[in-house]
């Protein structure tokens, strides 16, 4: 009986090592990863996928996958939620989150300040208000956005950027 619960815990545990060592990524697949990011961000061409949303002065919220930002180089596409405080009421219950279609926009993409991460700016300019989205995109595909409007406190949002490659 000991040995038959010895053999059992040895094969679960080659299982379990197996499995743990095909999940990581290769250095092939990293690179390629990091190189269909580069280009996203210099050709202006991804889609920024929100998971989290920050608040401002309030906890992190998690979202539903279909909140995003579709950036391509002649128009922005926002849908994504907000919490926090409006210095403006919004006229119709449309204008409670971003949730806009532009295609009169300032981009701006920069290095980080480390290896493998861009910043990229986006000024929105066909709104009633000036709308800045500021994001903050890594290598490895996770991504930052912060929102600056002048009419509600900002918010930020945690998510996956897809490339030009994978968002077909």
């Amino acid at each position: 009986m000991k040995k038959l619960v010895f053999w059992r815990f040895a094969a679960f545990l080659s299982v379990l090592a197996f499995y743990a060592c095909g999940s990581a990524q290769t250095a092939v697949e990293k690179e390629k990863q990091a190189a269909g990011i580069r280009n996203a961000v210099e050709s202006s061409d991804f889609v920024f996928k929100a998971s989290y949303a920050y608040p401002t002065g309030y906890k992190s919220i998690y979202l539903s996958p279909y909140y995003d930002v579709k950036v391509s180089p002649d128009t922005v596409k926002a849908y994504l939620p907000y919490y926090g405080r409006a210095y403006r009421a919004p006229m119709s219950s449309r204008e409670g989150g971003y949730m806009f279609t532009s295609t009169d926009f300032e981009y701006r993409a920069d290095k980080g300040s480390k290896s493998g991460n861009w910043n990229v700016e986006i000024t929105v300019r066909d709104l009633d208000r000036p709308v800045t989205f500021r994001f903050d995109i890594w290598e490895n595909g996770t991504a930052r956005l912060s929102v600056t409007d002048t009419d509600r406190q900002s918010i930020s949002f945690q998510g996956d950027l897809l490339s030009g490659e994978e968002k077909r």
